[in-house]
């Protein structure tokens, strides 16, 4: 899954897309989700959460969030859990924090710097989907 994010990410997909797409095509999400993806990159524009751990939430969400028959808490817990996993790595979570130093936010130094937040989202995305019984 990370590689293909990481193959979207540089051929013009969003760090939300890249994680999405590569989710839809492991089977996780449907396709409709990656239209919800978009507006997540680039920390919803104003670089606050990073697009690639929004796009992890998308796919948790879809699988497991609030439905007529599920209360949404393994939506919660599995977020938890990512979110714990990722600041251990990184420290924060913040698009804009993650890409300090970067005058030039699209430049391909920038793009470059965030293949290891995409590349990281999806393990740790593939890695709790895994340990929650999902059939890969």
């Amino acid at each position: 899954m990370k590689e293909k994010a990481v193959k979207y990410f540089l051929s013009g997909y969003s760090c939300s897309e890249a994680v999405v797409q590569s989710a839809i095509d492991k089977g996780y999400a449907s396709k409709e989700l990656l239209k919800c993806a978009s507006p997540f990159s680039g920390g919803m524009g104003i670089r606050c959460l990073c697009g690639a751990v929004a796009g992890s939430m998308l796919v948790i969400g879809s699988m497991f969030g609030k439905s007529e028959t599920d209360d949404g808490m393994k939506s919660r817990a599995l977020a938890k859990e990512f979110n714990e996993k990722f600041h251990k790595k990184y420290k924060v979570n913040c698009c804009k924090v993650l890409s300090a130093g970067f005058k030039d936010f699209h430049s391909q130094e920038r793009k470059q710097h965030c293949t290891s937040m995409v590349n990281d989202s999806c393990e740790i995305l593939e890695n709790l989907l895994k340990e929650a019984s999902v059939k890969v």
